[in-house]
């Protein structure tokens, strides 16, 4: 009898140290982070419900760590404050040359993992060609966003045909500006630019299909947990429980697939001149 008791002692203190073991050691954490897409509380909203996906089907810990703008993205994965970023194709390309991150999966829309840059008028409106906004007022996003400056270019229009320009940082902020009437006209991604279709935008112009947004990770980041994390990126569809999750990410994006660093050499083509 005094056996069994020394054998359920030992037993319920094993289990007590291992509850008291610290964070570190009794999990696996990583925490992702993001160029800035809108204003830092709508990004915690949309990362929300995907981390919560990703730290029950991995078993990490994985946390949003939003950044304010592309600069501070790429920072935070460089410096290890991030294991894992989501990041537009350029700043993809210059975390890759400054930090040697890797990419990991890309997000698909119709299956596909690429988008397209447009240039957005009011709707109705006498604008209806890239063309008819020169002398006119104009809305980019981000100052350093060279994939934007190189798409308008690419539709015949530079920074001096415009009357004034301004950086308004997010998509949804240049929608609303062109339907306001502040601006003539202005850059968004396809995806927003469907989205205040029925509000007063149309689109007058678009590049070719370019590599989507990606998730990179760090270059040191174990491979299992890098293993772990893609698995469960590859899994998720827009289809039952998994559909809220993508809904409130992008509601444009269906899926993810697996990504090379080539994929992303036509955004590299295309932002040369303006490096």
């Amino acid at each position: 009898m005094i056996h069994n008791k020394q054998r359920i002692t030992t037993t319920l203190m094993a289990l007590l140290s291992l509850c008291w073991l610290p964070a570190a050691e009794a999990s696996e954490s990583v925490t992702i982070g993001s160029a800035a897409m809108d204003i830092p509380v709508e990004m915690i909203k949309r990362f929300e419900p995907l981390t919560h996906y990703l730290s029950i089907t991995t078993g990490i810990d994985v946390t949003f760590k939003p950044s304010p703008n592309l600069a501070a993205a790429m920072e935070d994965l460089g410096n290890n404050q991030t294991q894992i970023s989501y990041l537009t194709p350029v700043a993809y390309l210059e975390a890759h040359e400054k930090y040697q991150v890797v990419p990991l999966v890309a997000p698909t829309v119709n299956g596909k993992p690429s988008f397209s840059l447009v240039i957005a008028a009011r709707n109705p409106g006498k604008i209806k060609t890239p063309g008819d906004l020169k002398g006119k007022r104009f809305a980019f996003g981000d100052e350093k966003a060279l994939l934007q400056k190189a798409a308008v270019a690419s539709m015949g229009l530079k920074a001096e045909d415009f009357s004034q320009i301004a950086y308004l940082k997010h998509y949804d902020n240049i929608a609303k500006a062109i339907i306001a009437g502040d601006f003539d006209g202005g850059i968004l991604k396809d995806s927003v630019a469907l989205e205040f279709k029925n509000k007063g935008i149309k689109i007058i112009g678009t590049t070719p299909p370019l590599p989507s947004y990606v998730f990179a990770v760090r270059k040191d980041t174990p491979k299992p947990v890098v293993e772990k994390l893609k698995a469960a990126f590859l899994k998720l569809k827009k289809q039952g429980a998994d559909a809220a999750i993508l809904q409130a990410f992008d509601h444009t994006y269906d899926g993810f697939v697996t990504v090379e660093d080539k994929d992303y050499d036509p955004v590299r083509k295309l932002i040369a001149p303006f490096k």
